[in-house]
């Protein structure tokens, strides 16, 4: 397969020709050539309005449906919609029935997903079904290819299992996710606890809920010298305590969820259940405090949250409405209005090698693992740019920037309809 890119605008500050406008051959998913202006026989051309390149985009926590919940997700359209979106790497969350627990499963999963432009990469439970009891087969699963351990959403209740699989690790250079949420702290809440949530009427999930428990798995990472990841946090003290804790030297990474970075807790007073999520849309501080530990490097990743419902789960009242948004889609013309454009990039491609995933450059000689697209023009998101089969996103009819024209990962290529 030969490729032509047309007048692309390198945005990649690990390559040479960061920044230049070129023209870019791959031959069989191999960046052959870069120059100013190449006429090489191709079998596809591909041009565009203001096309732009970078290196291929990563999402770290992203669910699907499959298996158990095909009607909210396939993988081949979750991979699909990844790549539509402009994500050439995701993780792919355990939160399936039975959740992904096994070789087998990791095994079955990656080798069934291998021909799509979006790389499958797993992240399984860390204990047995789930269930916070015994701890499940990590160096298994880790032979079968997965990048990360641990239960989707919910805090390990028993520490010494957190303690116990922390040190086990170790002798693979495995690594934890710890989700920092309280059940009992957070009872059932609805939304943020505070002024909004008092004057809606709504019972509160306070910021203790994640911050006492985060605090908790850091003294147990401290003691036993493991590799931990928070895949999300949403208040400001959750980016004290993680700036703190890699001060002092601990093996500690943390992602923030899109949404957290974009919205505050007023944006739930229409009790639209699109913005019901988990962790829940905190105040104005803590996004402020959010975005400047991401810029500040605290928050090592970002995630769109991709989690889609059943419509039959998900369009019901607020209460009983089950938390959950779609977010890949969204995720780049959202962060464009608010961050420039070599930040958003930064932001995009970075923490893959948190999890083992090479972020190659674009150079002559590597590897094709691009994303494509025109970071101009504003214009209202609406339904009809979703991708997904499950439609529960927050971020229809708001305001984003650019258009994403789609992926390369070696000979896999996926372009939107332009």
């Amino acid at each position: 397969m030969k490729l032509l890119l047309k007048n692309a605008i390198i945005i990649d500050e690990k390559s040479s020709f960061h920044n230049k406008k070129n023209d870019v051959y791959i031959v069989d998913g191999i960046v052959r050539k870069i120059k100013d202006h190449l006429d090489e026989d191709a079998d596809k051309i591909f041009e565009a309005n203001d096309l732009h390149l970078s290196s291929g985009w990563f999402d770290p926590s992203v669910s699907f449906g499959e298996p158990g919940y095909e009607e909210r997700e396939t993988l081949s359209n979750g991979l699909l919609t990844a790549a539509k979106s402009g994500f050439t790497h995701i993780v792919l969350n355990p939160n399936t029935d039975p959740v992904i627990g096994s070789h087998a499963d990791v095994s079955h999963l990656l080798k069934s997903n291998t021909e799509n432009a979006t790389a499958l990469h797993i992240s399984t439970v860390l204990s047995k079904n789930a269930e916070g009891k015994e701890m499940a087969s990590l160096y298994d699963m880790h032979k079968a290819g997965a990048v990360a351990f641990g239960d989707y959403k919910t805090a390990i209740t028993n520490p010494n299992l957190l303690r116990i699989a922390l040190d086990y690790i170790q002798s693979f250079k495995g690594m934890i996710q710890a989700y920092p949420l309280d059940l009992s702290l957070s009872n059932n809440g609805q939304m943020n606890e505070g002024f909004v949530s008092t004057n809606l009427g709504l019972k509160g999930i306070p910021e203790i809920s994640e911050t006492t428990i985060l605090a908790r798995d850091l003294q147990l990472l401290k003691y036993t010298q493991g590799k931990l990841h928070i895949p999300f946090i949403s208040s400001s003290v959750s980016v004290d305590l993680i700036r703190v804790a890699k001060k002092k030297g601990l093996n500690v990474s943390c992602g923030v969820g899109i949404p957290h970075l974009t919205f505050t807790d007023e944006n739930l007073t229409d009790f639209n259940s699109d913005f019901k999520i988990i962790p829940p849309i905190r105040t104005t501080s803590d996004r402020r405090a959010l975005r400047e530990g991401l810029l500040d490097g605290t928050i090592d990743m970002v995630t769109s949250l991709h989690q889609p419902i059943n419509p039959e789960l998900k369009n019901l009242d607020f209460v009983r409405s089950q938390e959950g948004s779609i977010g890949l889609e969204a995720a780049f013309g959202t962060l464009q209005t608010y961050f420039p454009l070599e930040k958003v990039i930064s932001i995009l491609t970075r923490g893959k090698s948190r999890f083992g995933i090479k972020n190659l450059p674009l150079e002559i000689g590597v590897n094709s693992d691009l994303t494509l697209f025109n970071p101009k023009g504003l214009k209202k998101f609406t339904k009809e740019l979703l991708h997904s089969t499950s439609k529960n996103c927050m971020y229809i009819e708001t305001q984003v920037k650019g258009t994403v024209y789609g992926c390369i990962r070696g000979n896999r290529i996926e372009f939107n309809t332009l």
